[in-house]
């Protein structure tokens, strides 16, 4: 795949970098900071780790409006994606996932998968949040 290529494509209109010289920033971080129009924050992945090469292995397909279908992440990947990131916002949405998926999360799914994150992190209070949310869904 060519990645600068399409670096260069989504930096233009609709889209704008979220930070100075975006370009370098992807390329050297493997994520694409853009800002859509209407101010929407949007981050585009680069990379291909193991773990990511399973997400997508994992993911499907959602048609979105007609004629346009997106590939999206399970709901338990997006729970150790939010976890890993660890911000308010993003324990939040984890906790809203949680709510909607109710009893249909494979808990020890992500927690297999969030486990090596948080230690590589060394932020032991990622899983212990995880912990709690699933106590709370019990």
């Amino acid at each position: 795949a060519n990645e600068d290529g399409l670096i260069e494509i989504l930096l233009n209109p609709p889209y704008r970098g979220r930070v100075p010289d975006a370009a370098q920033f992807a390329r050297r971080n493997r994520v694409l900071l853009l800002q859509a129009n209407d101010d929407e924050p949007i981050d585009v992945a680069l990379g291909i780790l193991p773990y990511e090469a399973e997400m997508i292995a994992r993911s499907s397909t959602f048609e979105y409006a007609p004629g346009c279908t997106l590939r999206t992440c399970s709901a338990e990947d997006l729970v150790v994606q939010k976890l890993f990131a660890f911000r308010e916002r993003d324990r939040w949405d984890a906790k809203s996932v949680v709510l909607r998926q109710r009893d249909r999360l494979d808990w020890d799914a992500i927690e297999a998968d969030l486990s090596p994150l948080a230690e590589l992190k060394e932020q032991p209070e990622i899983m212990e949040f995880l912990a709690d949310l699933r106590k709370s869904n019990d």
